[in-house]
């Protein structure tokens, strides 16, 4: 999903990285304002297993690739869209300025895609189906995130004449329907470990009473 330089063109990579800037400086504040200093290892382990998982990349034609997110598990972990935005940006820079994953022109559009599409959809789709369960919401949230940032990615090259829109919708958009699978088991795992391991680490302190909730009804 990491959009490579010269993949779209000036001014249109000004536009997404002013929308990245915008959304830095707002996750800066929520990491000034809600980020506990015991959270910030576990902030930091997280960066680095997303780091690790998106360098497992699957190429789709027409030159971009396919591989997970974990946009959706950092921001339902902190409770905020913001987390996401600030953990994927700083990854996405590290690699696209260490390790030449992602162009620089385009890391703009790489921060929006990832970290604002996905961690806003995964927080708020969270977010509104977790009073039927939390493991279902935490599912279709993950998946949900990984798939609209790549169908945001597949508009983005078509807007930009990289690639036709339909082919790109399907490639697009079967890849990771199916790689969001993975995801969405990932983020399970990961979510269940922390809250039963480290409960004080988690934001989202009424883990489980939705749940009961709905139950006892």
């Amino acid at each position: 999903m990491h959009i490579p330089d010269g993949f779209i063109p000036f001014p249109q990579y000004l536009v997404y990285w002013l929308i990245a800037l915008v959304a830095l400086y707002f996750s800066m504040q929520w990491a000034g304002r809600d980020l506990k200093e015991r959270q910030i290892p576990l902030f930091a382990v997280l960066a680095a297993g997303i780091f690790a998982i998106q360098a497992m990349n699957i190429p789709i034609p027409w030159g971009t690739s396919g591989h997970m997110v974990g946009a959706a598990l950092v921001a339902i972990i902190f409770a905020s869209p913001w987390a996401a935005v600030l953990l994927l940006s700083i990854v996405l820079i590290l690699q696209g300025l260490i390790f030449g994953d992602g162009g620089i022109t385009a890391l703009g559009a790489n921060i929006f895609n990832m970290g604002v599409i996905g961690g806003f959809t995964g927080y708020y789709l969270f977010r509104a189906l977790r009073s039927a369960g939390e493991i279902p919401a935490v599912i279709v949230a993950s998946w949900a995130s990984i798939f609209l940032a790549a169908i945001a990615c597949a508009v983005e090259m078509w807007i930009a004449g990289t690639f036709p829109l339909v082919q790109g919708l399907w490639m697009m958009g079967l890849y990771h329907a199916v790689i969001g699978l993975i995801e969405a088991a990932i983020t399970v795992v990961v979510v269940l470990a922390i809250q039963s391991s480290r409960p004080d680490l988690f934001s989202l302190r009424d883990w489980g009473k939705k749940s009961a909730e709905v139950l006892s009804k």
